[in-house]
């Protein structure tokens, strides 16, 4: 385990109890369309996968999101970021997720449950003021159609081809689920066509 990704050293026991209990509530009783994987060696590095909200551009998606725990947690707030890429104004291009809940509103006592709901809600309703990328966020302001198809076409290409893994275990591409649909396989390959089509048009815009 390398000191350098980890922070499990810096957190006192009680944090660590404290984060690996409620780590173990949220994968016995997840909150709706969101499932957190467990990394018992570093309960510091936090993943999730949280499905795109019915209504939203991000609807049929399923985005993972890591939050890193800093060594001054819980007196400071996790940084949080998307793995899967995503076009959305409070999500920089590095993945970096910019929300209230984890700068000036940030408190102690609010769990992970609590940030991870957060995101989820930032999907429903993105924050153009507080906007890390200006592209989206002046879309939203301007031509939400625009962005909606923009935040949908990103979500076809990089969300729609993840599945959500059972709480607790990591994804594996040839586990259960994919020889599940092995007879899906020409409509993988249409698909595939068609998100090349639409990375084409992407780079065009």
């Amino acid at each position: 385990m390398s000191a350098m990704s980890s922070n499990v050293e810096n957190l006192s026991p009680q944090i660590i109890r404290r984060v690996a209990k409620e780590l173990q509530e949220l994968v016995l009783d997840p909150p709706e369309g969101i499932k957190v994987t467990l990394n018992e060696e570093d309960v510091t590095n936090i993943q999730a996968y949280i499905e795109g909200p019915a209504g939203t551009p991000y609807a049929g998606g399923v985005f993972k999101v890591k939050l890193a725990l800093g060594k001054d947690f819980p007196q400071g707030p996790p940084k949080a970021f998307f793995l899967t890429k995503i076009f959305h104004p409070n999500v920089a291009k590095s993945g970096e997720i910019c929300v209230n809940t984890l700068k000036k509103d940030w408190k102690p006592d609010l769990g992970i449950k609590h940030i991870l709901l957060t995101i989820k809600c930032l999907l429903i309703v993105p924050n153009a003021e507080s906007a890390l990328n200006e592209e989206a966020g002046k879309l939203l302001l301007e031509h939400y159609d625009g962005y909606s198809q923009r935040a949908k076409m990103m979500t076809e290409i990089h969300a729609l081809a993840q599945k959500v893994p059972k709480a607790g275990i990591e994804m594996s591409m040839d586990g259960p689920l994919a020889k599940k649909h092995a007879s899906d396989k020409k409509v993988a390959a249409d698909k595939k066509k068609l998100l090349k089509d639409k990375k084409r048009t992407l780079k065009r815009l």
